[in-house]
């Protein structure tokens, strides 16, 4: 469900976006995403945006005492730094997000077992999803970084139904052990907040701040 855990460990691996898509908005200033999220990309490509991919190397544990909330805006800075650091004229967007119970953060399971483990804990129960990002560039010393927030409610449901989604394979690579746009969406009874959100990034709130540092323009100004 969530994108915390995706990004490999390879300073030297990126990619330049070369899909380009009408959409609502063009990009006026060079635009990197420090992620390798397919769903990140999916969504600034739906945008109608441009940019390059570079993949972070960031350790991505919490530190003693943080809450999900400085867990995720930390790691989001951090990796966005990075990022900036290596193309420092350019606009940097960075996210992190992660499932929490009961104040605990839920990561991607060990194996089948944990998994199903994690959905049982998960059912009938409300959560949080939370997902910092931060929006960078290096020469202007400039930054944003904000941090959002979104209750899910799972459905009740038994251990034989748990098992059944694990045996797709989905909750296996996920933190929380559910893809609310993939299969597990069945799991998934209400959500209180952006739905972008628990996907991965908060569309809303990213695109004010590209509006805001004037990283993008609405597209109709141009045609």
């Amino acid at each position: 469900m969530t994108e915390h855990g995706e990004n490999c460990h390879s300073m030297n691996s990126r990619k330049i976006m070369t899909e380009v898509r009408l959409g609502p908005f063009i990009v006026r200033e060079k635009l990197i995403l420090a992620s390798g999220s397919p769903r990140r990309r999916a969504f600034l490509t739906g945008l109608g945006l441009t940019f390059e991919v570079r993949i972070p190397a960031v350790a991505e544990e919490a530190m003693p005492g943080e809450t999900p909330l400085e867990f995720v805006r930390r790691l989001a800075r951090e990796k966005a730094r990075v990022i900036a650091g290596q193309a420092p004229d350019a606009w940097v967007l960075a996210a992190d997000t992660v499932v929490v119970l009961a104040g605990e953060i839920l990561g991607k399971p060990r194996d089948a077992a944990d998994a199903r483990r994690m959905l049982l804990r998960l059912a009938g129960r409300s959560h949080e999803v939370w997902t910092g990002f931060c929006l960078r560039q290096e020469s202007a010393g400039r930054e944003i970084c904000r941090a959002v927030s979104t209750e899910v409610v799972f459905a009740e449901f038994s251990e034989d139904v748990a098992a059944a989604y694990v045996a797709t394979g989905e909750p296996l690579d996920k933190a929380g052990a559910y893809g609310i746009q993939d299969q597990g969406g069945f799991l998934v009874e209400e959500i209180k907040g952006s739905y972008s959100n628990v996907v991965g990034l908060p569309l809303a709130e990213v695109v004010e701040a590209f509006l805001e540092q004037q990283v993008i323009a609405p597209a109709s100004a141009s045609r």
